[in-house]
């Protein structure tokens, strides 16, 4: 299912983690195949995960069938720390991932001795809960074109505004994040290009540039 490529028991953590649990905590290293699952919906949180490269989504099953996407987590997020008994959602690898493993229980009795600030606890779950309340009012007030708008200049100020941009997600989990169809997302990108607000790179739309962020700004104002 995935493969560990590191073979030391124990490792020097760093980053964000180090942040959250202390820096002499350690880490096992792990590499995610493409649509592999990571952990699923229901099941106990055993760890706590940090992107070094790749990408990951996290979704729920609506009892209809349909797939809601609830985040996208890129190179350096962190993600599975759950306040809850269990999983609230799925979470697989978008492409091939790279990611530092932590256990929960070790960063919560590192919090508990000191090891760890508690504000930095505080900071990661307020990030959290500012990014559900961001997306709830993606999904409940604006029109399809904003929402794609929104989408884009969240990935680009995530992606430190790069010249070209690289999504790593489809157009299906776009949608899919977004609460709208494959088709409708599809045909805001087009409008964006024929307004030439954005250019695609090349025969894909996962290779994009921003032309005009001014005028994106407007549209999602």
């Amino acid at each position: 299912m995935l493969v560990r490529i590191n073979t030391a028991p124990r490792m020097s953590i760093d980053g964000h983690l180090a942040a959250l649990a202390g820096e002499g905590m350690c880490y096992s290293e792990f590499r995610y195949r493409r649509g592999l699952e990571i952990f699923g919906e229901g099941e106990e949180p055993e760890y706590v995960y940090q992107i070094v490269s790749g990408a990951v989504r996290t979704y729920k099953l609506l009892p209809d069938g349909r797939r809601q996407i609830n985040a996208f987590h890129l190179a350096g997020d962190m993600f599975g720390f759950e306040n809850e008994a269990i999983h609230r959602f799925t979470a697989e690898a978008i492409v091939e991932t790279h990611a530092h493993l932590m256990r929960r229980s070790s960063i919560l009795e590192a919090v508990r001795n000191g090891g760890a600030g508690t504000k930095d606890l505080i900071k990661f779950v307020t990030q959290n809960l500012a990014h559900a309340e961001s997306h709830m009012l993606l999904l409940g007030r604006k029109t399809s074109l904003e929402r794609v708008t929104a989408f884009l200049l969240e990935m680009d100020e995530r992606l430190h505004h790069p010249d070209v941009m690289i999504l790593p997600m489809s157009r299906r989990d776009i949608a899919d994040y977004l609460g709208l169809t494959l088709e409708t997302v599809s045909r805001a990108l087009s409008i964006l290009r024929d307004e030439g607000l954005l250019r695609f790179d090349g025969n894909t739309q996962r290779r994009l540039e921003l032309v005009d962020r001014d005028a994106l700004a407007k549209i999602d104002a």
